[in-house]
Formats: structure tokens, C-alpha cells, sequence
């Protein structure tokens, strides 16, 4: 049988500080993120215009962060490690796709046909189905490989949030993260799980996001004695947005009295600016400032082998259906 392309989609983000106006000149020009009913060429000019504004105030994030995204290193490390696990048991090769910024999704179909790829999965590093996210990349990989549906036979996994091996790599890393609190404070932990933000008219459309990341919430929360809530991170723009704000909801539990926080980045499966900056900076300033004596963030999923272990579980049992 012809070896199998594994094609993982994931956000993306910049390379270097001169690459941040481009990646969100690119985020801001996809409409299942910006819906606005203008034509191509004004969108055109709205999103460079807001790009050109955002990029001066996000640059003091990438500038924490080392001076750029770690997606794609991380993203790459996740596409190895997936491929060495199945390779055992099935031929296959590990592509990254990325939404907005290079390598791009049609990048990865130009690999792939390189390499004579007949046979696809598409794998979006996105837990939680929205249209924000894994149906912006499935349609743009759509229009990147629309001349090629002949020859390619493709199978997509839309998404896992409720698949017991992905709640076990989220359980087991929120158990590793207890371990840095005092034995004696670790059942007070309040487990606080951020997720990022979308529109609410996005929901009120029929997007299963919010359900499903309430979902995921509910199985690794009933692995815990502890107290928990859900909040979400990451607005842009002046529409409503899934609320309560992971700020205020960090500001409302310090007012309450608790004293010992973990944070739970719940829909980021590896590290980039809403874990590093926004987390693990700002909302560890802010915990302080409230009075939160122990801040602590759980550590994206990243190439975890229990993650990589559910990934690959995945996949397989998808590939059964070629």
C-alpha cells in the first residue's frame, strides 16, 4: 500500500518581529474570523490598516516570548513525534499546515504531491470543532487542492474533544502541575480552565464550540476533587464574546478568597502568545496583584507522549476507513 500523509493544521504565527504585521494581515483577511460583507479588495485594505495597528501593540508580546511564535517548532516536533509512533504500524508522513503564516496548508499540498501522496489525513490541532478554526483550514485546504480530488482521497478528523485519551493527556498533565503546589495545599487548588474566546453570534449560528469545550471541561474536571471553573481568553474587536473573561474570573476567585491557582489553557495544544504572554505574564501579573499567593500555569499539551499517544489513536483508527 502507498505511504499515507498526515497533514496537521494549526494557527501559525510569526517567525521573527518584522513577520507579525504579515501573520495577522493574513488572520485578519480570513473571513470565518473577520465576517465583514465587503468585497475582497476592501477587506483587502481594512485588514492591512488594522494589521499595521495591531502589530506595534502585539510586538511587546513576541518580544517576551523571545522574539517570535514557537507554533511551528512545537507543531513540528508534535508532526515527528506522531510519525515515529505510527510508523510501526503503518507507513505514513507527517506534514504541517498552517492557517496564516508559513509553512502554509498549501505548502503542505505541494509536499504532499511532491512526494506523490495519494492518500490523506487531515489532522487540526484544534480539539474543539468551530468554523473559526478547523473550517477555515479544511476550506482553505479545499481551495489550495481543488484541482486535485481525483487523485487525492482524503479523510478529516473534525474533533476529539471528548475522546478519553485526549482527556487523560489533559488529566495527566493538570496532575503534573498539582505537583508543584505544597502537599498540604493541593486539594484547595482552584483549577481555573481558559479557553480562547470566540464571538458569540459564532455560537448562536450553531457552532458546537462552546458545547464542546463545556464538555471537555465536565470529563477531566471528574478526575478532580478539586473546585473549577471555565472562562475565556483573547478578544479582538468590539463585538460580544463568550464570557466570563479569564481575567475577571481570576479577579472574582482572589475577591473570594482563594488562594492557590491553576490555569488550564483547555483548547491550546501547544505553547504560543494567549499561553505564554497572555497566561503566564499578564494574568500572572494581574493573579499577584489580586492576591493570589501560588500562580501556576499548566503546560500545553505540546509533544506530551499521552498526547502524542491520543493523536496517533486517532489517526489509525481513521485510516481504516481508506
Amino acid at each position: 500500500m502507498n505511504k499515507i500523509g498526515i497533514v496537521l493544521f494549526n494557527l501559525g504565527g510569526p517567525h521573527s518581529l518584522d513577520d507579525i504585521e504579515e501573520f495577522l494581515y493574513n488572520l485578519f483577511m480570513d473571513p470565518y474570523i473577520i465576517n465583514l460583507p465587503v468585497h475582497v479588495s476592501i477587506r483587502r485594505i481594512l485588514a492591512r490598516i488594522v494589521a499595521r495597528r495591531r502589530a506595534r501593540k502585539t510586538r511587546f508580546y513576541y518580544e517576551v516570548m523571545g522574539g517570535k511564535s514557537p507554533q511551528y517548532e512545537l507543531t513540528l516536533k508534535q508532526a515527528r513525534a506522531l510519525e515515529n509512533k505510527l510508523k510501526p504500524v503503518v507507513d505514513v508522513r507527517t506534514y504541517v499546515g498552517m492557517r496564516y503564516f508559513k509553512p502554509t496548508i498549501e505548502d503542505a499540498y505541494r509536499a504532499l504531491a511532491k512526494d506523490d501522496i495519494e492518500r490523506v489525513v487531515l489532522l487540526p490541532l484544534y480539539p474543539h470543532y468551530s468554523r473559526t478554526t478547523t473550517l477555515s483550514s479544511i476550506q482553505e485546504w479545499n481551495r489550495v487542492t481543488r484541482d486535485s480530488f481525483d487523485r487525492m482521497k482524503v479523510l478529516q478528523i473534525e474533533s476529539y474533544h471528548n475522546f478519553p485519551p485526549y482527556i487523560d493527556a489533559v488529566a495527566t498533565r493538570i496532575s503534573e502541575t498539582l505537583q508543584r503546589f505544597p502537599i498540604d495545599v493541593r486539594e484547595n487548588v482552584h483549577i481555573l480552565f481558559s479557553a480562547h474566546g470566540v464571538p458569540e453570534s459564532v455560537v448562536k449560528k450553531g457552532d458546537p464550540y462552546k458545547s464542546q469545550i463545556e464538555e471537555t471541561v465536565k470529563l477531566v474536571s471528574e478526575k478532580f476533587d478539586n473546585e473549577y471553573s471555565l472562562s475565556y481568553q483573547s478578544r479582538v474587536g468590539p463585538v460580544k464574546w463568550l464570557g466570563p473573561k479569564t481575567l475577571n474570573e481570576i479577579e472574582r476567585l482572589a475577591s473570594s478568597g482563594v488562594k492557590y491557582l491553576m490555569v488550564v489553557p483547555i483548547s491550546f495544544v501547544n505553547e504560543h502568545s494567549e499561553t505564554l504572554y497572555e497566561i503566564n505574564f499578564l494574568f500572572r501579573q494581574k493573579a499577584k496583584m489580586y492576591g493570589i499567593d501560588q500562580f501556576e500555569m499548566m503546560p500545553a499539551l505540546n509533544d506530551s507522549p499521552k498526547f502524542i499517544d491520543a493523536l496517533a489513536q486517532l489517526v489509525f483508527e481513521k485510516i481504516k476507513e481508506f
